[in-house]
């Protein structure tokens, strides 16, 4: 099967082009590495099945092209990072928006499958938990810019549906929940890696808010193994499916757990919402996800622990953070489940 990937050099998108040649599929990655990093795929590109393009979604015929010589794409680039979408709105909606519509209407021309990656933001202040894929949303107003990223992925969904029930094009949406894991980066935003980091520093660990809001937090690796199993199952197209863990903690419970995992030294401060995003700032007290639907559409549950996970982005970042080399670092032995294929060159 062909395979293409848009935002294949982001975070999620690099481990999903390594599982999918791992399925030997052949893989093809779009990006425009605004978020994403070259440095994610550098160790695929030696892969036979591995090919690259630097461009961006908004590149039409690019596209096209890309799109008749896949099988089934993945489409994850969007702008993301609660950090990049306060500070730039524009942008948020335009990339999420616009750029859903080129891949959609490229797809619909040769009716190619499409799994459309969105967001557990969708679900707004909703206090029903878990959230169930049918479940009403529940936006905050418009003129609070944290909404703009919610809204804008919420009309890619409606737009990949309408795609589904108007042109027939194998559509199915996926939103994921707190996915976390090696080569997340803290640049916008993103919990894990920025108290991962701060404490291998022994800096002080700062916690947004009072710290009581739950999060349920997602490995990576489950979350791309979703999304294959997702592309093997037919039955899935016209659904909506939650993908993460629904086992939950609170902010603070977390900051105190990578302390303690890492034997850590930092102290943890508690930082007003205000001070770092500006004044009105909102956010979900909770986001847990339903994942019985998806457990019965396509056969799969993640499971990975939050330690388990905290272990792995610590191992990942320590060479970079602490200027270890890299032969002294060690996974924990469950943190990659599935080996990488031998002849994959390991990144430097």
């Amino acid at each position: 099967m062909n395979v293409l990937i848009t935002g294949g050099a982001g975070f999620i998108g690099s481990h999903l082009a390594e599982r999918c040649l791992q399925e030997g599929w052949s893989v093809s990655a779009l990006d425009d590495l605004s978020t994403g990093s070259f440095e994610n795929v550098r160790h695929l590109k030696a892969h036979p099945g591995f090919s690259y393009t630097i461009d961006t979604v908004f590149n039409e015929p690019l596209v096209a092209e890309l799109v008749d010589c896949c099988d089934i794409v993945f489409h994850l680039a969007a702008a993301v990072g609660v950090r990049l979408i306060v500070d730039s709105p524009v942008r948020t909606i335009e990339t999420n928006v616009h750029g859903t519509e080129v891949v959609l209407s490229a797809t619909a021309k040769k009716k190619k499958r499409i799994v459309i990656a969105s967001t557990s933001e969708v679900y707004g202040k909703s206090v029903k938990v878990p959230f169930s894929e049918d479940d009403d949303l529940v936006m905050g107003p418009t003129s609070k810019g944290r909404w703009s990223y919610a809204c804008s992925k919420a009309l890619d969904e409606f737009l990949g549906l309408a795609y589904y029930h108007e042109k027939h094009v194998p559509v199915t949406i996926v939103r994921l929940f707190n996915t976390v894991g090696p080569r997340q980066t803290g640049r916008y935003g993103m919990v894990m890696p920025n108290f991962v980091q701060q404490a291998l520093l022994h800096e002080p660990i700062t916690v947004y808010g009072d710290g009581s809001q739950r999060r349920c937090f997602g490995y990576v690796r489950d979350a791309v193994e979703a999304l294959v199993r997702t592309a093997k199952t037919e039955a899935v197209a016209g659904q909506i499916l939650n993908i993460g863990n629904d086992q939950e903690t609170t902010i603070a419970g977390l900051a105190h757990l990578v302390r303690a995992r890492l034997r850590s030294r930092s102290e943890i401060v508690r930082v007003p919402y205000e001070q770092v995003y500006g004044p009105g700032f909102e956010d979900m007290f909770r986001r847990v996800p339903s994942l019985a639907k998806l457990e019965r559409l396509i056969g799969y549950r993640p499971t990975t622990s939050l330690e388990t996970i905290i272990d792995a982005v610590a191992a990942d970042m320590r060479p970079r953070v602490l200027k270890v080399p890299a032969a002294e670092i060690t996974l924990p032995p469950q943190a990659y489940k599935t080996a990488l294929p031998t002849h994959f060159s390991q990144p430097a």
